[in-house]
């Protein structure tokens, strides 16, 4: 029967959380998956979920978070938006796993060549999409290398790339201010917070270091 993580989900530390998550990757980057035995699964998720890690990703089809970090049911609470933005619903999810499902962790992960991302970059505004935009253009207000006007567009894939990390980092930090839950678990050290950006041409999930709160 698959058993995974083998810890204790209600002692396990956020830092036990991440490690799990990068071993995960690295099997989905070679090509290997722990075997899971799925009806065995749905009988003990039936009634009760106890995810260890939450996240805010992207809606891109290429980058399922299950998928990337070789995870089964009940192991991760999943809030995709395009350009993983940080809603007031995509909080309150992220609040919900923390506090009342037991979550340790909280990654909010972005993705190479992000399409809501070079949206945002050319100011596309179509339908809802604009409400999107709206919530990624901050991060484009922050960058401040890129001093060409003509260089600072979808076109411009070293730009693009620079707006996707200043935007997991915006969100990281729209989570933070906005959610005393969050604030407060992370203060307590039950929970921690970390930033990381998919590779979709290697498949490797890099995590940014120096965006872990916890």
């Amino acid at each position: 029967m698959y058993k995974h993580p083998l810890l204790n989900r209600d002692q396990m530390s956020p830092k036990e959380a991440l490690d799990i998550l990068v071993e995960g990757n690295l099997r989905f980057m070679n090509n290997y998956s722990h075997d899971k035995d799925f009806q065995s699964l749905l009988n003990i998720t039936r009634d009760k979920q106890h995810p260890f890690a939450s996240f805010l990703s992207c809606s891109d089809s290429r980058a399922p978070v299950e998928l990337l970090f070789d995870q089964a049911l009940g192991d991760i609470f999943s809030v995709r938006l395009a350009g993983n933005i940080a809603s007031d619903k995509a909080i309150g999810s992220l609040e919900f796993s923390s506090k009342y499902l037991g979550s340790k962790l909280i990654v909010v992960m972005g993705h190479s060549s992000c399409g809501a991302v070079k949206a945002a970059c050319d100011d596309f505004k179509d339908g809802h999409i604009g409400e999107i935009i709206n919530f990624i253009k901050p991060s484009i207000r922050h960058e401040k290398t890129v001093l060409n006007k003509e260089e600072r567009t979808s076109k411009n894939p070293d730009f693009v790339e620079k707006i996707n990390v200043l935007n997991v980092k915006h969100q990281i930090d729209t989570i933070i201010r906005q959610s005393d839950i969050v604030n407060d678990m992370i203060e307590a050290r039950q929970i921690a917070i970390v930033g990381s950006i998919y590779d979709l041409t290697t498949g490797k999930v890099n995590f940014l270091e120096e965006t872990y709160i916890g």
